[in-house]
């Protein structure tokens, strides 16, 4: 058991019976003489990616869900067929699109540092790592002195995702991006 004010961000419950990952946490303490700190946490269900929202007070307890984690290599797409590789055993499995699909637009072949979720000898879903460095496709051409200014330009990954970059990034340059925000965060 966990205790609400003790969640944190991909923390993963049971609700119902099956596993929900928590993804955002809003903390509200009323202003109210007895009043509680009240968690409003919006989870999602590992296997179906249905959202849950929930409010909790401070010291109500969540039971944990019951799952291995593994980690796992993207190895290459297949149609809408995406396949890994166990890093332990070698054995490889295969997700859908549709199974992992906010995930897609950051993986690339052979990516490493991927989680398995993993309950009964199923995967339920994966965990990619915080930070991803992907390719830069095509984005308009660096502007001279463009690094004193603050503005952004949209780039395009290799992979199909776009990203908010500052001006003097170039095509062809490899940046490093949060998979939790979507953010640019510096060259690689």
């Amino acid at each position: 058991m966990i205790k609400a004010c003790n969640l944190k961000k991909s923390s993963i419950v049971d609700i119902d019976g099956t596993p929900h990952q928590t993804e955002q946490i809003q903390v509200q303490t009323p202003s109210a003489r007895g009043g509680a700190t009240l968690y409003k946490v919006r989870f999602r269900n590992v296997q179906t990616r249905q959202k849950v929202d929930k409010t909790f007070r401070g010291d109500d307890t969540i039971k944990e869900a019951d799952f291995v984690t593994r980690d796992v290599q993207y190895l290459y797409k297949t149609g809408d067929r995406h396949t890994f590789m166990d890093m332990d055993d070698y054995s490889q499995f295969e997700l859908s699109t549709e199974e992992i699909e906010d995930a897609v637009p950051y993986l690339v072949d052979d990516m490493e540092g991927i989680t398995a979720l993993m309950s009964d000898g199923r995967v339920l879903g994966i965990r990619l790592p915080d930070v991803v460095e992907l390719q830069i496709e095509s984005c308009d051409p660096s502007i001279k002195g463009a690094s004193a200014t603050a503005r952004s330009k949209p780039a395009t990954m290799t992979t199909g995702l776009v990203v908010q970059v500052p001006e003097y990034i170039s095509p062809e340059e490899v940046i490093r991006v949060d998979t939790r925000t979507n953010e640019f965060l510096s060259r690689a």
